[in-house]
């Protein structure tokens, strides 16, 4: 019951959006080519789906946020627990971490052109260097707030370190951890979409710029909202189900 009341809810609000956008451009607040009709917008966002330049625009985008998330999971995932652990790295590479954290990842675009060129590799490090922060900082933060009771009653019922990690800080970690996740994968797309927007290569950002060259405003709105619904797709339907799950073992 609850779930459809969501759902109308949603619709409702979906219609209202919708009725907004409409009744904006109807009394033509601006000019039809700067503000353009849903319908105009519905007939881009499925003129590109058929000549395939969104597919393959998506599918691209995909490709690179899959590799340069998982890279950064990866690692951010390790060093979070070595800094947590290690006091030297916490007060060394912890606090430098810390300071890069506000540092907007675009920034690093231009040296990430200088390193590995006009290449795949240069977009792929700034959607790397868009999420490990987060997850890194995330990770520690976690590791360090597990409640010393915890460890201790894994230590009395015989747990040595691994089992100790594997059993007892692994399971406290995961609501702070997937946290942590979800918003490195928030910072690691809007890295590739900025990259995406600065650099010549097929992808969302750059069907994005090429509608804003064209003064194509119907290809730039039906570009942003595949980037929404992308977003919103794994925030509410790929993290939102770990995010359940996990409420439901832990009986939140």
């Amino acid at each position: 019951m609850k779930k459809i009341k969501l759902a109308i809810k949603i619709i409702i609000f979906l219609l209202l959006l919708f009725g907004l956008w409409y009744g904006l451009y109807y009394f033509k607040i601006w000019p039809a080519w700067l503000f353009p009709s849903p319908q105009q917008v519905w007939k881009t966002l499925l003129k590109g789906l058929a000549n395939k330049t969104l597919i393959i625009g998506i599918l691209i985008s995909l490709k690179r946020i899959f590799i340069g998330f998982g890279s950064a999971l990866l690692i951010g995932t390790i060093l979070g627990f070595l800094i947590a652990r290690i006091q030297i790295l916490k007060e060394t590479l912890g606090i430098l971490l810390l300071g890069l954290q506000t540092l907007p990842s675009i920034c690093w675009l231009p040296l990430a052109l200088l390193w590995f060129g006009l290449n795949e590799k240069a977009i792929v490090f700034v959607v790397i260097i868009g999420a490990i922060f987060s997850i890194t900082l995330s990770v520690q933060a976690a590791v360090l707030n597990v409640p010393i009771i915890y460890l201790q009653a894994g230590k009395i019922l015989g747990a040595k370190k691994f089992t100790l990690y594997r059993r007892v800080v692994l399971p406290a970690i995961m609501p702070s951890y997937l946290t942590g996740i979800k918003q490195g994968w928030s910072f690691a797309w809007r890295s590739l979409m900025s990259g995406e927007m600065l650099f010549i290569t097929v992808g969302l950002g750059q069907l994005l710029m090429f509608g804003r060259e064209l003064n194509d405003m119907s290809q730039v709105l039906a570009v942003m909202l595949v980037i929404i619904f992308i977003g919103v797709f794994f925030d509410q339907l790929v993290f939102g189900f770990i995010d359940r799950q996990l409420k439901r073992r832990w009986g939140l």
